[in-house]
């Protein structure tokens, strides 16, 4: 009896307590030092903002608005008047309700900042809360990307905050972090440089319709998500491979067959639609405040090499000449088949004729994130083939996510150009592509002021004949490759993660969800 009572005592050790903690722990692909994911179009912000808050409405894996926090809507038939009522149950992680009043305001605050917001806020007349389950907008006229806006899948998500901390300045970040969403942020445990905590929101009331993309019931299935900040790529890999981790976003190619040879570990790519890689240019300083000197670098860059040294492996990435994404309805190479492949010589003319005068070009070159820490390093021999000057300032992503803000002069901390990706769902058509957007001071970082791309861009928000928006969109093709250049198109590709075998439930998303996911 003795010796059985001893054999139970240490079964339940083993076990641990009867209702022990389930928590996943990810290493992702940057460090989180900014928690405000409309100050920021960060895409760790992102993923941040996907944990804590919610939406009206979410895309499905098909790209399709279902609603989220709202319930039922309806259109006037003049097609002027969208009413949406929020569904039951609507909470803020502080306990007091979700209301129209909170909804209007953070939908302000994102329109000041987001590339299609601005253009759907407008072309609206009236945006208001008639009641505390009602949100009322008016337009002034038919307006076909309403659902699609306020669902977009990627930065800037309008995340929908308590209306006093929607109603800070859009220009300013916020210093309070409650949402409404499946998670929690435990502001006591985060340490920028270590990890990010989140706990399982006990109150949250997911949809009753299975998730599907970033739509459906968000069910959490954990208790707590550590987000463990690893910065060198070998070491995330050796702690998924100790299970020191549960998952790694964003694993270099050349250090899958290390995981491959693993039978914990699997291996998927979770935003299939991939990402386009793009350098930026800032239009307020020089040189690049001369439209010739940025098309002169469309001609000196070569898309290949940016691929081979920050991809490596051709089964995840493709050359693409399009602003929008090969292979998308609105893919299109005008004005782009002669660029973006290394022709030297047609570089140099444009800058002899453009006067360029040797100023340097600051580019921004971030050190820290896998798959993108060789763009900067492969496009400064390439500009100095050309002609160009180059300065390369070597920092970490988040570094330079502050430093991208700033519109100060190159000798007062300024810059010229960075590099970035966005995902597929960004930059579907001219509205939704933040890069594209010209609108001067409400442009985002680099601040372009073109009236012709943005008529173009007014033209496309309101047309709903898919072979016009196909002119439209070969217009502004045409338009940003030579007349007034925003930025240059790089290829595209996916990006492979690592997950330890007992990890399932992953869902197919543009933006990082970790909903769904279960750790048996």
């Amino acid at each position: 009896m003795r010796r059985l009572v001893c054999a139970v005592a240490a079964a339940l050790a083993l076990a641990g307590p009867a209702n022990a903690e389930t928590v996943l722990k990810v290493s992702l692909h940057s460090d989180l030092k900014i928690v405000d994911p409309i100050w920021t179009t960060a895409l760790i912000s992102t993923h941040y903002g996907s944990m804590v808050y919610d939406t009206l409405f979410s895309l499905d894996d098909k790209l399709q608005p279902k609603p989220q926090m709202v319930d039922t809507w309806t259109v006037s038939p003049d097609k002027l008047t969208w009413t949406f009522t929020l569904r039951d149950g609507l909470e803020w992680h502080d306990g007091k309700p979700v209301t129209g009043e909170d909804c209007v305001a953070s939908i302000k605050r994102w329109a000041a900042k987001d590339s299609m917001g601005q253009k759907l806020i407008g072309v609206v007349s009236e945006l208001s809360a008639p009641d505390a389950k009602t949100i009322r907008m008016v337009l002034k006229e038919p307006y076909g990307l309403v659902l699609d806006s306020l669902g977009k899948a990627s930065s800037n998500i309008p995340f929908m905050m308590p209306k006093r901390v929607a109603d800070t300045d859009p220009n300013t970040q916020i210093t309070e972090y409650i949402g409404s969403g499946p998670f929690i942020f435990r502001k006591e445990d985060w340490k920028p440089g270590e990890k990010a905590v989140f706990v399982k929101n006990p109150k949250y009331k997911p949809r009753s319709e299975p998730a599907n993309g970033l739509s459906g019931g968000k069910v959490v299935k954990v208790d707590r998500v550590e987000w463990i900040t690893i910065p060198d790529q070998q070491t995330q890999v050796s702690a998924l491979l100790n299970g020191e981790i549960d998952m790694v976003e964003n694993v270099p190619p050349d250090l899958l067959p290390l995981l491959q040879k693993d039978k914990n570990v699997k291996i998927t790519v979770v935003n299939k639609a991939g990402r386009q890689y793009e350098l930026r240019f800032n239009v307020l300083h020089k040189p690049f405040d001369n439209p010739k000197v940025r098309e002169a670098v469309l001609y000196a860059l070569d898309q290949k090499p940016f691929l081979e040294a920050n991809v490596g492996n051709p089964d995840y990435y493709q050359l693409c000449k399009s602003l929008f994404p090969c292979g998308s309805p609105l893919a299109t190479t005008k004005g782009w088949d002669d660029k973006v492949s290394g022709n030297v010589a047609k570089a140099k003319e444009l800058l002899k004729e453009a006067g360029y005068d040797g100023t340097p070009v600051v580019l921004l070159h971030q050190t820290d994130i896998a798959g993108h820490n060789q763009l900067a390093t492969v496009a400064k021999p390439q500009l100095e083939a050309a002609g160009f000057k180059v300065d390369l300032q070597a920092m970490d992503w988040q570094t330079l996510v502050a430093r991208r803000a700033r519109k100060d002069p190159l000798d007062k901390g300024g810059w010229s150009a960075f590099f970035t990706s966005w995902g597929s769902p960004d930059i579907m058509n001219p509205v939704a592509a933040a890069f594209i957007n010209a609108s001067c001071e409400k442009a985002t970082f680099g601040w372009p002021c073109d009236a012709e791309i943005e008529k173009l861009r007014d033209a496309f928000a309101k047309e709903t004949d898919p072979a016009r928006q196909k002119e439209i969109a070969e217009q502004v093709s045409l338009r940003l490759s030579g007349g007034y250049p925003t930025f240059a198109p790089l290829g595209q590709f996916t990006v492979p993660t690592a997950l330890r075998s007992n990890i399932n439930g992953l869902l197919s998303v543009p933006a990082l969800a970790l909903w769904n996911v279960e750790k048996k």
